[in-house]
């Protein structure tokens, strides 16, 4: 069904107006793209060639690597819009970038959640842990935040989408979201906020509320481990919590509560999307020794079998 709609693009304002502060977060934004696609696509690869790196825990990694790959796919539009001043975006495309945003936002939420559920079973049950992560439950458990993130992203963007914009097609945003794009629209949205606070907002509380649960049963099986199990059981939930925290304190902040927009919006929306891939990479993925020395191994061979 078309939306009745006489608007076929929109505007989008971004974060400056000012030419100087748009070329240099042209190249902080282009930097930011290619240190996030490079890392990922060497995790991917890496965890797929190499033997080593056969455990759940590295096949999470790479699926949230690769969610990170796509979901960083809004910042060439940005870099353009940035760097060309191209802030136009047609209707369509519009619609086609909230359905991808919502769609990996929601997969890496969902993500987060079995990776924790991951840990858990490793540290507590170390003896079951093949048997109860084995590849048939991790494959399952990737089509569920799959899933999960898809059905969060089909009823945000229906939400959104028959809705009438007939008023002004300017949208004070860098990216298309819901909450500036309800702005736009020329008839009562209280009922469809409630709607998308409800999907969005409530999605990141109750997964967000269900992690301290796994975290909770870890430290409590730490007594049972020697110092130096301690040390990598902390180290490696250390890693997962900060990377948890960049990523729903931003989201919460953004979804669960009125809807209505506020000058920090921009800021928290450039950390989740731009940010967050990044820390992703940097904090839980690149920290991590066995990684490392795969990705070493390999450059290694690959020089070797060049020369």
């Amino acid at each position: 069904m078309e939306p009745e709609s006489n608007i076929t693009y929109f505007i989008l304002l971004g974060l400056t107006q000012i030419p100087k502060e748009q070329k240099v977060l042209s190249v902080l934004f282009l930097f930011f793209y290619i240190l996030t696609m490079v890392g990922n696509i060497l995790i991917v690869l890496t965890v797929t060639i190499s033997k080593t790196l056969n455990s759940p825990m590295y096949f999470f990694l790479a699926s949230l690597s690769f969610v990170d790959l796509i979901y960083s796919s809004i910042s060439p539009r940005l870099i353009s819009e940035f760097s060309l001043g191209k802030n136009t975006i047609s209707f369509k495309s519009c619609m086609t970038e909230l359905f991808i945003e919502y769609f990996f936002a929601g997969s890496e939420l969902i993500l987060l959640l079995v990776m924790a559920y991951d840990r858990c079973a490793a540290i507590c049950k170390p003896l079951h842990y093949l048997v109860i992560m084995r590849q048939g439950v991790c494959v399952v458990l990737l089509l569920v935040s799959w899933v999960g993130g898809s059905l969060h992203s089909v009823i945000q963007l229906t939400t959104i989408y028959g809705l009438p914009f007939c008023g002004s097609n300017v949208i004070g945003h860098f990216t298309c979201d819901v909450f500036p794009l309800l702005k736009l629209v020329c008839t009562d949205t209280y009922v469809t906020g409630i709607l998308v606070v409800a999907n969005g907002g409530l999605m990141c509380i109750i997964v967000f509320l269900l992690l301290p649960v796994s975290y909770g049963v870890i430290l409590h099986s730490l007594k049972n481990l020697s110092q130096e199990g301690r040390r990598k059981a902390l180290q490696k939930c250390g890693s997962h919590i900060t990377m948890v925290v960049c990523f729903f304190v931003p989201c919460i902040s953004m979804y669960a509560r009125p809807v209505k927009t506020f000058p920090t919006d921009k800021s928290l929306s450039m950390f989740y999307t731009v940010i967050t891939p990044i820390l992703n990479l940097l904090i839980y993925s690149l920290r991590n020794s066995e990684l490392t020395n795969a990705m070493k191994k390999l450059w290694r061979r690959k020089r070797q079998v060049k020369f």
